[in-house]
This record gives structure tokens, sequence and C-alpha cells, in this order.
């Protein structure tokens, strides 16, 4: 039996769209899985105080904050690289006085590790960090001359060894027998001062300039590095970060310790209070002391920071 012209038609249409869309669906390549992981995060803290007509006495000042951090974290399989980069600046001021710099610093970490399996937590690693400062650093109320640099210092660290990460605990340690540590001092003036360990400038009986101070220092040494995260209360969330340093060559034994900590009090998503604490001890790096309008060099000190601050934090 011969079916009318037109229902032919329409069999055919619908016959051959569907056998159109089945190609499409069998052709549709499946959504790719990203091995990136990204999180930023950006914070501005401020703390004031102001009197007026207050007998006890006091100063007005106000201070503020600017932080953030930005991690990019790669894993597939029994690889793993992890990026981050970290940055804060603060200013204090108060009355009658010029604003004056209370914190500074421009941090790049990246530590590639690769596992023979999937179930260890050890990794062979290979780490390099690379710290400076945004904004010249003075010894107030001097600010004549400055202390301190971008650039002036700068420190990189490049080395090889075993790492300890462990995602459930938040734990991570890396252990490197063979690391390089490179201290820049690009500024000439605080060169020739022997600023942070480099080879100062030499000068004739005269005080004439015979040779111009070196502009960088390279160590070779051991290094271990730390990192613990951990919720101890609800919205209580305490980090402690710490790196050791010893120069196989220079003083072995004679450790350089860089040690932070931070207390982040959850208030909401977008609201936290933060208590830290940044000890840090260089044999190489001389404090000096403002003494009659001239700094004097008075050798190595234990260095000690303790902030205070609530403020927003925006993460994306």
């Amino acid at each position: 039996m011969k079916l009318p012209i037109r229902i032919s038609v329409i069999i055919v249409f619908f016959t051959a769209q569907n056998t159109f869309s089945q190609d499409i669906i069998q052709t549709k390549k499946p959504d790719t899985i990203s091995h990136w992981e990204n999180k930023n995060s950006v914070g501005f803290d401020i703390s004031q105080i102001a009197f007026l007509n207050w007998n006890a006495g006091g100063v007005s000042s106000v201070s503020g904050l600017l932080k953030g951090k930005f991690t990019r974290k790669y894993t597939n399989g029994n690889i793993k690289w992890l990026n981050e980069l970290i940055f804060k600046y603060g200013m204090n001021k108060q009355d009658g006085i010029e604003p004056r710099k209370t914190d500074d610093a421009f941090q790049v970490n990246s530590t590639f590790g690769y596992r023979r399996d999937t179930i260890s937590n050890w990794y062979h690693s290979a780490k390099f960090n690379f710290n400076t400062q945004f904004t010249n650093g003075y010894a107030y109320p001097n600010t004549d001359n400055a202390i301190s640099k971008p650039f002036a210092p700068a420190y990189v660290f490049l080395g090889v060894g075993a790492e300890y990460s462990n995602k459930e605990k938040k734990i991570n340690v890396y252990i490197s027998p063979l690391t390089q540590k490179t201290t820049l001092v690009l500024d000439q003036k605080l060169a020739n001062q022997g600023a942070f360990g480099v080879t100062k400038a030499v000068y004739d009986d005269n005080g004439i300039l015979v040779s111009q101070g070196k502009r960088s220092r390279t160590e070779l040494g051991f290094l271990i590095t730390g990192a613990h995260k951990k919720e101890v209360f609800k919205n209580i969330i305490i980090e402690n970060r710490i790196n050791l340093y010893s120069d196989y060559i220079n003083n072995f034994g004679n450790i350089d310790v860089d040690w932070q900590m931070q207390m982040d009090l959850v208030v909401n998503q977008y609201v936290k209070a933060n208590i830290g604490a940044y000890l840090l001890y260089d044999d190489d790096i001389k404090a000096k002391k403002d003494v009659g309008g001239e700094q004097v060099t008075i050798g190595p000190k234990v260095q000690l920071k303790q902030l205070l601050g609530v403020g927003l934090v925006y993460d994306f």
C-alpha cells in the first residue's frame, strides 16, 4: 500500500532529524575536569583610637593594613604543584607625626612534588621562594637614610628535598639537604655598608672608595619548613609557618629562624579578627639604633612583631 506523499515526507523528515540528533549526542565530547584549584583572598584591617579632652593623656592614631593571598594548586594523579603569592602593606598615622610603615612584604612560593603512588603522603619535591618589600624602611624617627629598600634585601631560596603533605590533618613538612639561598642588595649604598650580610665596600686610609660592595651573596645549606592549620574551637583557626635554615660553609649550626603564627576569629563570611606574631632571626641582619641622630650598628638581634586587627576579608 502506498502512503500519501505528504505523510511520506513527514516520516522522512523526523527520521532524518532523529538520526542527526543521535550523531550530535554521539560526537559530543564529555566535559573535562580541571586539575587546577584556585583560591583568592583580599582583606583590609583597620584600628583607630581618638582622644578629646582626655585627662589621662594619649595620642590619637589610625592604622590600616592591606593584605592578599592568591593560591594556584595543580593536582593530577601523583603530581602536585602549589603556587602562592602573598602581600601585606600597613601604615600608621599619629597626631603630629608623619605616616609610618608598619608592615611591608611581598612573597612568592612554588613547590612541585611527585610521589610514586596515590597512597603515600611523601613527595619528591623542588621548592622556590622569593621575598622582598614594596617601599623603603627607616629606623624611625630618622627618615633621611633608608635601612632597607625594594630588592634590598630580597631573598631567593631554591632547593630539592622531600615533602610530607597530609591534607586531612593540614600538616606540611619540607626537608631539603640541598638549598641555595641568595641574598640580593641591589641598592649600592646599602651594599657598600655591607647590609644584610653582603661583602661591604673597601676604602683606603683617606676614605677613598677602592672597590664597591657586592650586591649579592650566595649560600648553600639545609632547609626545613613546616606549616600547620587547625580549627581549635568553632570559628577560631590557628595557622603556623616556620622556616629553619643553616649554611654549610659559614657557621653551620647557626640557624636562621622565620616563624609566623596567626589566629583568625571568624565573625562571618566577610568579617574577621586576627592576632598574629612574627619572629625573625638572621645572623647576617645587623640591628641599627639611632644615637644622637646617627645610626649605629649594634649586631644581630631577635626581631619580633605582634599584630592585632579587625577587618573585612573577601574570598573569591
